[in-house]
């Protein structure tokens, strides 16, 4: 709503603090952040933009799918979504195309398998200051306000995080930004893509804000009024001690009938944090603040898409050596009977009774891995977790969560939960704790 509000209040003459209109315009008009990449030399995923369906289909036959589709100028992810084909493209497209009243709506290539970052910075017109690097635990594709976050990332390497660190500072400084800096990532491979960039304050402030003890806000409030970032009290990046983890409380067991599914739409209605000296803990911690309770042992179903099929042997290994028992729907299941992992087939629901549905109904499953992909996922998966949802049987919907709940599962066990609060964690580390 403020970014809408800022072009009538520049016409209408009110001074406007903190970042110019045309920074935020350019960031938020595609077309014209697409220029602005381009000039820095700094890579973004092949796109293009579209006024109408037939541009879009234009776009999507030089591109390829699978793409991801959204409008400028809006805020949750609305109107946003992955598309497969063609007939996805009709749907959605026309959904993007009414979000973006009357400007152009983009078309990028979806990156597949990446690692997604937010970044959160403050500028004061010539200089650009990092607050946090946070690493996303969902892939690419979840929105951000939906993806479990780590802060200090654990699995990039070195040499992204410094060229994620150095397009935050160019960019900030192309724009001229005062005040707060979003900037969200995707690295595929070795290479460091930009997403978007949003000159406001983020969702993530607050937790950046926490894990630090720099209160970003407060800094970019003064800097808005004119202080330099020195003065302001932020000089350079503030040192993470531990992991903090964000974790998204979402609203699909109080929505009955909704589907668990999570993409680029945001659907989160809050979060929580958890703090350890390494991640797996951290991660616990938020979890359970998060109401999602960690299963210690019993039955695990797995059913994940094709793509995701060449990691579910690890992941099937990885819960063997925990004590769990593996039951899997067909494709899934002999995939981990190639690997010589013991597990019982089972069908899907419209390969009729006993099916995967009636043994979560029976209370015969203590976890459920269920990763859509494509529109088939609405179809073959969405009973699936609307029922684990019902039997508040723990609901997993990406490999990399997967992956880290079972590492969190070891951890615990090897290692029970200890609290501290932040003020302790602030005196211990030497952090401020500004409130």
């Amino acid at each position: 709503t403020p970014l809408k509000l800022a072009k009538a209040l520049q016409e209408a003459g009110v001074p406007i603090w903190g970042t110019p209109f045309d920074a935020i315009d350019l960031a938020e008009d595609r077309e014209r952040f697409g220029r602005l990449l381009d000039k820095l030399g700094i890579p973004q995923s092949e796109h293009g933009f579209a006024y109408s369906l037939d541009e879009a289909r234009q776009v999507a036959a030089r591109i390829g799918y699978p793409l991801l589709v959204r409008p400028s100028y809006v805020l949750g992810g609305r109107a946003m979504a992955i598309v497969y084909d063609d007939e996805a493209l009709s749907t959605f497209g026309e959904e993007a195309k009414v979000a973006a009243e009357g400007r152009a709506f983009l078309l990028d290539r979806y990156l597949e398998d990446a690692v997604e970052l937010d970044v959160d910075a403050v500028g004061d017109g010539r200089h650009v200051v990092i607050g946090g690097v946070m690493e996303h635990i969902e892939e690419a594709g979840v929105h951000s306000g939906d993806s479990a976050c780590v802060l200090p990332p654990f699995r990039v390497p070195a040499a992204e995080l410094a060229t994620v660190r150095d397009y935050t500072i160019r960019l900030g400084q192309a724009l001229g930004v005062k005040g707060l800096l979003n900037v969200q990532f995707a690295i595929q491979g070795h290479r460091v893509y930009v997403l978007e960039v949003n000159p406001r304050a983020s969702r993530t402030v607050p937790f950046v804000s926490k894990a630090t003890g720099v209160p970003l806000a407060k800094v970019a409030a003064r800097v808005m009024a004119g202080q330099t970032l020195e003065a302001a009290g932020l000089p350079g990046e503030p040192a993470v001690y531990g992991y903090f983890v964000k974790e998204a409380v979402l609203p699909f067991r109080k929505l009955p009938g909704s589907d668990a599914r999570l993409g680029p739409e945001m659907h989160s209605t809050g979060e929580v944090m958890g703090h350890a000296p390494d991640f797996a803990h951290a991660f616990a911690k938020a979890s359970l603040g998060a109401g999602e309770d960690l299963p210690d042992r019993g039955m695990a179903l797995l059913s994940v898409n094709d793509n995701d099929k060449r990691f579910v042997v690890n992941l099937g290994h990885d819960l063997r050596d925990l004590g769990f028992g593996l039951v899997a729907t067909h494709g899934t299941a002999a995939k981990l009977a190639e690997a010589g992992l013991p597990v019982r087939s089972v069908n899907k629901v419209a390969q009729g009774s006993p099916h995967v549905v009636d043994l979560i109904r029976q209370g015969d499953v203590q976890m459920v891995i269920n990763t859509p992909i494509g529109s088939m996922a609405f179809e073959d998966g969405a009973e699936i977790r609307l029922t684990a949802l019902r039997q508040r049987v723990p609901l997993v919907t990406t490999i990399s969560a997967a992956l880290a709940v079972v590492g969190a599962i070891r951890a615990v066990r090897q290692e029970a939960l200890a609290v501290r609060s932040l003020q302790e964690h602030y005196r211990l580390s030497g952090a401020s704790g500004e409130e």
